[in-house]
């Protein structure tokens, strides 16, 4: 690319392949974005955003053998440091055995290092956005703030145990961060799994959720488990169970949701609660295949992510969208499943509307934040690139693109990824702190592992 801005935020991106992605498959092939002070202001083809009076007063950012699409949301990941140290388990083994232990010695320092690694990460591969529950977020929000990253924080808080957050710890965060770096960081109520935490805690959490209008993230029907346990504990299903609880609702945003049957499917739908589909991490996991096609039809609101670096093993979601059409795929045997549109929809604009940005995010139009990212199709992996009766940018960004195709991103129109090099932060850096915090804490898992169990509150 030649003419690119590394400071300004009023730019011209023009002669890529352009996808606005704003709920119709439109594509402006070659075409443009105007953005003007971190705003977009036109879309459309080269001509008709040349004809801008803006157009001629920018610099221009060569976009041509690029897609360039909104910035995606991964709305659900944990910040972590288990990569590739706790494999081949079940989910609720894999949980007692390593995760959980790793919480017993987190410390806010190894946390803020987890986070300033997860969201480096994050937007290399052209996320704009996160929605993260992890422990002393105070740290993920300074990450998010210095790396220039969308992030929504829910901490994962539960009552049954002594070593995770609690309503008051998510109060104190709640009472800084509610809204902050001018609200591109937020903070939400978060709640770990139901059996981590007591009725009463959800009900609270939706009233501390209530008294700073914010949103709530936990997980539910991620296992076949889950649901039978829900059934034996509570008589009721999961989502039954939380609607019970009083959590269900607009800003809701319910992780994995494998198992639903159709009436939490129609009850998820009816009170405008979002799920987020995590396919890498539900097949790692031998979770399931989520019905991503049914519950869409259905009215849900769909959004798409990576969850945590442990589970996953990356945090790309242009991988993340191939993985959710073939499971979709090979769980129905039908190959029309899960259509590369709709992958790019949940990616964007429905991850957007999961996460309540969809008036400010998630979509390439005009008044939206420059949330935007270039992917570089120029390698053999996309020959042949087709236009016209041929088109075919969308299933390439879906198939065959991965994070390391991704050039350039900007979040409000600020440059933070330029010619495949995160610029907001020293990547190497990072790395390096992230790994002496990752050593740091496997020492303290295992002095933790050979010490008195865990102290259950119940």
């Amino acid at each position: 690319m030649v003419g690119g801005s590394d400071s300004g935020t009023s730019f011209l991106i023009a002669g890529g392949i352009v996808l606005p992605l704003e709920g119709r498959r439109v594509s402006h092939d070659p075409g443009s974005v105007l953005v003007v002070d971190g705003t977009i202001t036109a879309v459309g083809s080269v001509e008709e955003v040349a004809a801008h009076p803006a157009a001629a007063e920018v610099p221009v950012v060569d976009a041509a053998g690029h897609v360039v699409i909104p910035g995606m949301h991964n709305a659900h990941l944990h910040s972590g440091l288990l990569r590739g140290t706790a494999e081949q388990l079940a989910l609720f083994e894999w949980l007692e055995n390593y995760v959980d232990p790793a919480h017993r010695a987190l410390t806010p320092e190894i946390a803020k290092a987890a986070s300033y690694m997860a969201y480096t990460e994050c937007l290399r591969g052209g996320t704009t956005s996160v929605l993260d529950m992890w422990r002393f977020m105070e740290g993920s929000a300074e990450a998010a703030e210095r790396i220039g990253i969308r992030a929504t924080l829910a901490p994962y808080t539960a009552d049954r145990y002594d070593y995770f957050e609690t309503l008051e710890s998510n109060r104190r965060l709640l009472e800084t961060h509610r809204r902050a770096a001018g609200g591109r960081v937020r903070a939400w109520v978060g709640l770990e799994h139901m059996f981590y935490c007591s009725p009463q805690m959800f009900r609270d959490a939706a009233a501390l959720a209530e008294e700073f209008d914010t949103g709530i993230h936990t997980h539910s029907s991620e296992t076949v488990w889950e649901v039978q346990e829900s059934l034996r504990q509570f008589g009721r299903r999961p989502i039954e169970e939380f609607y019970n609880r009083g959590i269900l609702g607009e800003q809701t945003v319910v992780a994995h949701c494998v198992w639903l049957d159709d009436r939490e499917v129609e009850l998820m739908a009816r009170t405008g609660t979002a799920a987020t589909h995590c396919p890498c991490s539900n097949m790692k996991i031998a979770s399931g295949p989520a019905r991503i096609d049914h519950y869409r039809a259905s009215g849900m609101t769909l959004g798409l992510g990576t969850d945590g670096e442990k589970e996953n093993n990356n945090l790309d979601m242009l991988g993340e969208m191939k993985f959710a059409s073939l499971l979709a795929k090979v769980s129905t045997l039908d190959p029309a499943a899960a259509d590369p549109w709709d992958m790019l929809d949940m990616a964007t604009r429905s991850g957007a509307a999961a996460l309540g940005l969809d008036d400010v995010t998630g979509t390439l139009e005009a008044g939206k934040d420059a949330d935007i990212a270039m992917v570089d199709i120029g390698g053999l992996h996309f020959v042949p690139v087709m236009h016209g009766q041929h088109f075919n940018a969308v299933a390439h960004l879906v198939f065959t693109a991965h994070a390391h195709d991704v050039s350039d991103v900007w979040v409000q129109g600020r440059r933070l990824v330029q010619h495949g090099e995160v610029v907001s932060v020293d990547v190497a850096a990072v790395a390096a702190e992230a790994q002496a915090a990752a050593e740091e804490l496997f020492e303290r898992r295992e002095a933790v592992k050979s010490g008195p169990p865990p102290r259950a509150l119940w």
